[in-house]
């Protein structure tokens, strides 16, 4: 058998020799905000007190804690990166389109680069068919693109877990790059029969929600591993790095995880030698190049 791929159908380049970010810097920080939502009679599957409920039965207590996102997080996220004037990259369900379309036009209006999550967070590429994974495409970048007046340019599935369809699909459909993929540190091009699309890896040891949800550690860590991927960066690495200080409106949109947020983005703003952006705009410039 042959081994699954996310790029299934198409060729990845080469990167480029020599890589930096925009400006030559060789570190860049893309600060990231998830802006969730479950489909109607679906809830987060980590709830805030660890044990779920039994099959059948529904979790009231994570439901409420995933509400805190529209109505307190994202806006201390938003009032957040506009007092540094950060431009983040914001994953965003289309069901939040439909639901808070204050909030998501709020997001564009602030220059934020929003990136389709899939309609919802229970709604995923590997479960569906082609034909079911291209309506969810359109649907979600129809809300969106509704509400906005934008089309987005960027993909991330829900749980960052794509079919082996995926990519080849978002290329069709006019997609410019995806974060589905983890393994590298650089993005880099893959060519399709049609186009190509960059795929972007995420990296999640600096993200609030297998940190504080999954393994309970408090909002602090997250502020040691940047620190300690920055110091390492600045020592070691010899090519191009890259960190994604990733947080989601209903768990670090609360104070004590914003503190946190905020310090990292402090600790970025203050260094020469970093670069601060979005995917899409890096995205944009290595299919220019290519």
């Amino acid at each position: 058998m042959a081994q699954l791929s996310v790029h299934a159908g198409g060729i990845e380049m080469p990167q480029v020799k020599d890589f930096r970010w925009p400006g030559g810097k060789r570190i860049a920080v893309f600060f990231r905000v998830a802006f969730e939502g479950w489909s109607d009679g679906a809830w987060p599957g980590v709830g805030p007190m660890g044990n779920p409920l039994k099959p059948g039965f529904a979790d009231l207590n994570a439901i409420g804690f995933a509400d805190y996102g529209p109505r307190r997080g994202i806006w201390r996220c938003l009032e957040t990166l506009d007092r540094y004037n950060i431009k983040a990259t914001m994953m965003v369900n289309g069901v939040m389109a439909e639901r808070h379309p204050e909030a998501v036009r709020a997001i564009s209006e602030a220059g934020h680069d929003i990136v389709a999550h899939s309609y919802a967070m229970d709604i995923m590429p590997a479960y569906m068919n082609e034909e079911e994974e291209r309506a969810n495409i359109r649907r979600s970048v129809d809300l969106l693109q509704g509400v906005t007046g934008k089309r987005p340019t960027g993909w991330i599935s829900p749980r960052g877990t794509p079919s082996p369809r995926t990519a080849r699909l978002l290329v069709e459909e006019g997609f410019t790059w995806h974060g589905d993929s983890l393994n590298d540190d650089l993005p880099y091009i893959v060519k399709f029969d049609t186009s190509s699309i960059v795929s972007f890896s995420s990296n999640m040891e600096c993200n609030d929600l297998p940190l504080a949800m999954r393994y309970g550690n408090p909002p602090r860590v997250m502020l040691e591993i940047f620190e300690d991927w920055l110091d390492y960066a600045r020592r070691y690495e010899k090519g191009a790095a890259r960190m994604d200080p990733t947080i989601h409106s209903h768990v670090y949109g609360r104070p004590t995880g914003m503190s946190v947020f905020q310090k990292m983005i402090e600790i970025a703003k203050a260094a020469d030698d970093i670069w601060i952006g979005t995917r899409s705009e890096v995205a944009a410039t290595l299919l220019s190049q290519g």
